[in-house]
């Protein structure tokens, strides 16, 4: 019937050449969209990833890096009440940045557990991780702060002061090896966050070394005009300074 017969093995040769187009065109687009799509993933999570960090940040700056600090210079604002509205009221305003202080910074440790990976292998985590500790011990210590005047206020006062002092000095430090493994994980500039920061901590470190002195300054005397008004330089008659031996007991 027809004048040429065709081998079975060319007939099965020429479908596999009309097929392998086909399917080759479509491999490289299924790879296309499997690399897209892994790409996508990929920055959706880093995108993510960087929120986490950021937000994380801002917790512990405020808590350790504003709060805390602001804290101290506040009861340490009291140390010249004696009783009274004004000292309930420095109190008050101590405990309240102390607690919200504390609700924060568990907040950010709270995030750091489950989106970090906590491999404890930098100064950052592992003073982190410490911090924690501390500061709820220094909650703690608040709580059952002695009533004054009982034996043991002296010692509690020393050692809330000495925990205390020590969480607010490692808070700062930590905040820096904070900003600084932001960068490397992000290598984001760092230097506008770095100078805002440091100009906070200067003006708060100079505010509660100022207050030592300002109870002395204001003793040195007033500047009249030109006249310089010192106590020493005023004279005083014996009745006036019988006086002031009565009133002024310094």
């Amino acid at each position: 019937m027809f004048p040429f017969s065709i081998p079975a093995s060319s007939i099965l040769f020429l479908l596999l050449l009309t097929f392998q187009p086909v399917s080759s065109s479509q491999q490289p687009y299924k790879n296309e969209n499997f690399h897209t799509s892994k790409k996508d993933h990929s920055q959706k999570m880093s995108s993510s990833l960087l929120f986490d960090i950021t937000l994380h940040g801002f917790l512990l700056w405020a808590s350790m890096g504003f709060l805390m600090p602001v804290g101290i210079l506040v009861i340490r604002m009291s140390s010249r009440e004696q009783c009274g509205r004004r000292l309930k009221f420095y109190f008050y305003i101590h405990t309240i940045l102390q607690i919200l202080s504390v609700l924060l910074v568990t907040a950010g440790a709270v995030m750091s557990i489950k989106k970090f990976n906590n491999a404890f292998n930098n100064s950052h985590q592992r003073i982190g991780i410490g911090l924690y500790g501390m500061i709820w011990l220094q909650a703690l210590i608040g709580i059952v702060r002695p009533k004054r005047g009982s034996n043991t206020r002296s010692l509690w006062f020393f050692i809330h002061w000495m925990v205390g002092t020590a969480v607010s000095l490692l808070g700062v430090f930590n905040v820096y090896s904070g900003l600084f493994a932001y960068h490397e994980k992000t290598s984001r500039s760092i230097r506008i966050w770095t100078i805002i920061f440091t100009v906070e901590i200067s003006l708060i470190s100079f505010f509660y070394l100022f207050q030592d002195k300002l109870e002395y300054i204001q003793k040195q005397g007033v500047i009249l005009g030109n006249d310089l008004v010192t106590p020493t330089d005023q004279v005083l008659s014996p009745n006036d300074k019988q006086k002031e031996l009565n009133t002024d007991p310094c």
